[in-house]
């Protein structure tokens, strides 16, 4: 297990009560760095959307929590947010809940010379999932060849 991967589970196992006891979701918990910075994230969700307030409430209870545990060596910054728009999919319960919804699909290397496809999440599988596209044909797709999986939104 990787240094990332420890303080994302370590994060999650601090951040899971804090979130059940406000009756949240948590989405998901990344430990990046962007440029010479390194981010702490946890994204978090409720039935009608998060607010400001809700993101408050959990980044104050888990900084008290991350200060009080200090497992991270690295200088970092904590954000709490929404997992917005574009809620990306990560987890067996992600994709559950988005069967028969409209997705996004990025590969790593191009299927047919094409690397983005959008289509109706058909079906779950633990090592997979198929989606039907625009022309009611269906492709299965890998989760090993896919680099971002996400809820499509129009305007």
């Amino acid at each position: 297990m990787t240094k990332k991967e420890i303080y994302e589970q370590k994060t999650e196992e601090l951040i899971l009560p804090i979130v059940e006891a406000n009756q949240f979701e948590l989405v998901d918990v990344e430990y990046v760095k962007e440029g010479s910075n390194w981010y702490l994230r946890a994204y978090i969700d409720k039935p009608g959307g998060i607010t400001v307030d809700d993101c408050e409430v959990v980044s104050r209870a888990l900084g008290d929590l991350l200060d009080k545990n200090d497992f991270i060596d690295e200088a970092y910054i904590l954000e709490v947010s929404s997992p917005g728009l574009g809620r990306p999919l990560k987890k067996e319960k992600d994709f559950k809940r988005s069967l028969g919804q409209e997705i996004e699909v990025r590969t790593y290397r191009a299927i047919d010379r094409q690397k983005e496809f959008t289509g109706i999440l058909k079906s779950y599988e633990k090592d997979g999932f198929t989606i039907e596209l625009e022309n009611g044909e269906e492709m299965e797709f890998a989760k090993s060849d896919v680099a971002l999986v996400r809820l499509a939104f129009d305007f």
